[in-house]
């Protein structure tokens, strides 16, 4: 299947791992990436404009991006980067073959619930997704890491700049 199949929010949350056998592995590494003790005095953030399912390959390649581009930019202790969903909801897949002499393995709709196949976070309007933390002068490498990360999520997101106290 598609991953587009997978972004529209309806239904009960499938979440409950112990209960499901064969429950897919997390893709993603790292929630936090930087320097963690540091006070920063800004927190760039990356919003999602819609209510969506983003897949766990989304979120790990957008994760991927932005640390790239801030380590690049500013050292790998300029920045706290901190992806702020958790892929909770378990897909599942009904596995329908296409090939010649296919009708004596699959059933159709019978008995038709899927093996669990992906992860996704449900994520809400204007919910952050990532949040970058940096300093004065490093607020324009983190728009452009945020910028280039959400090309890989499949929905639309804003970028908000924020003073922390």
């Amino acid at each position: 299947m598609k991953g587009r199949n997978y972004r529209q929010t309806k239904g009960q949350a499938y979440t409950r791992g112990e209960y499901i056998h064969g429950s897919p592995s997390l893709k993603i590494s790292r929630f936090t990436m930087g320097d963690t003790k540091t006070k920063y005095a800004q927190r760039v953030s990356l919003l999602s404009r819609n209510t969506i399912q983003i897949r766990h390959n989304a979120l790990e390649a957008a994760r991927v991006a932005a640390n790239k581009v801030l380590s690049n930019n500013l050292g790998e202790t300029g920045y706290l980067l901190s992806l702020c969903v958790y892929p909770h909801i378990i897909l599942r897949e009904n596995r329908m073959l296409a090939t010649a002499g296919a009708d004596r393995l699959q059933e159709g709709m019978r008995r038709s619930f899927g093996k669990p196949s992906s992860r996704a976070a449900r994520v809400k309007h204007d919910q952050p997704i990532l949040s970058i933390y940096v300093n004065e002068g490093a607020v324009e490498h983190a728009k452009n890491a945020l910028r280039i990360s959400a090309g890989k999520l499949p929905t639309t997101c804003r970028i908000v700049v924020e003073t922390l106290p």
